[in-house]
């Protein structure tokens, strides 16, 4: 969703490898050890996998609660120094990129018939 995808190729060799090996397990029904539930969203249906490098803390994170897909909504490096805690900017920007999932997965099971 949104520059999700762009935002992934940015990152550093090792942890697009890593994001990707999650993002993969995601796909195929399993979870990476590294994907945790990201507070404020309900249940384990949106994830977060961090990535430590020494250029800096990656975030990715992703919704595997849809029927079409699994739907990154946000990639980005953690750029506050308060603690593990996610910015509320980037929280407010899931919540939009999940909303906009959410219609785009509604969407896509009319044009086919409620199949993935």
């Amino acid at each position: 969703m949104g520059s999700s995808l762009e935002d992934l190729r940015a990152f550093p060799e090792e942890v697009r490898l890593e994001m990707g090996h999650a993002l993969h397990l995601a796909q195929l029904g399993g979870k990476s050890p590294d994907a945790k539930p990201l507070r404020g969203f309900q249940g384990a249906g949106v994830l977060e996998v961090v990535e430590t490098h020494e250029s800096g803390t990656f975030r990715a994170v992703y919704t595997v609660r849809l029927v079409t897909g699994v739907y990154v909504l946000h990639a980005f490096q953690k750029k506050s120094h308060r603690g593990a805690s996610t910015d509320l900017r980037d929280v407010d920007l899931v919540r939009m990129r999940l909303r906009g999932a959410e219609q785009h997965d509604r969407a896509k099971q009319d044009r086919t018939g409620g199949t993935p």
